[in-house]
């Protein structure tokens, strides 16, 4: 994979911008357009169990841009910080990526951590009624490739805390596989979704860069 570089670094690239768009409208139209518009949209775009009555595979790419509900447990906070990791990750991904690598790299993790959540819930005994919102599954997969290609660039947990970014993606897959394998009851986070992202994102790269693309690392 070649870097990317036509116009100088943009702060804001096509790509990243138009999803952030995407992402807010869809949760305004869910959120704030009355509760017929928002129960179509949650039950419709939201991704349920595949043995769920509920279930429609265009949820595989729709749930990316649904977030929870306005004023329901974590609410405006979850599509905030999922938001801002977009920006924060994805705007250097896609100026080394370029908008189309970096397009494809983007559905291919959220689509994987879909997968992946899917298959480990058919393990136990899945809710059919409960269906997984949000971008988190594409989020950590930025994030694993954020510390793959830049592995000693400075990370500022809280903005103070300086981290390199391999030990903050290790960290992070550490927690995740934690709190997936204890399986709290009242933890409602798809952990599972968050290390497949991460998963599908290392094995994209590796094919990237076993088909010939040079990946700078740096």
């Amino acid at each position: 994979m070649n870097e990317y570089r036509p116009g100088g670094f943009q702060i804001l690239p096509p790509v990243v911008k138009n999803l952030i768009i995407i992402n807010v409208l869809v949760y305004i139209a869910s959120n704030f357009t009355g509760a017929t518009i928002s129960n179509f949209l949650y039950q419709n775009l939201s991704l349920y169990h595949w043995s769920s009555p509920f279930f429609r595979p265009w949820q595989l790419v729709t749930h990316m841009f649904m977030h929870a509900q306005f004023g329901v447990g974590i609410g405006l906070s979850h599509i905030f910080f999922n938001m801002f990791a977009l920006w924060m990750f994805g705007n250097t991904l896609e100026n080394v990526m370029g908008p189309k690598r970096f397009l494809i790299f983007y559905f291919v993790c959220g689509i994987g951590a879909a997968i992946c959540y899917q298959s480990v819930m058919s393990l136990g005994t899945p809710n059919p009624y409960i269906p997984m919102v949000g971008a988190s599954g594409a989020i950590f997969g930025l994030l694993f490739a954020f510390g793959y290609l830049f592995p000693n660039l400075m990370i500022y947990i809280y903005f103070l805390f300086p981290l390199k970014a391999k030990y903050f993606v290790a960290i992070y897959a550490a927690i995740e596989l934690f709190f997936g394998l204890q399986g709290s009851p009242g933890d409602d986070v798809a952990h599972f979704a968050h290390l497949g992202g991460m998963l599908f994102a290392f094995i994209l790269l590796r094919i990237w860069s076993m088909s010939g693309r040079n990946i700078n690392r740096y």
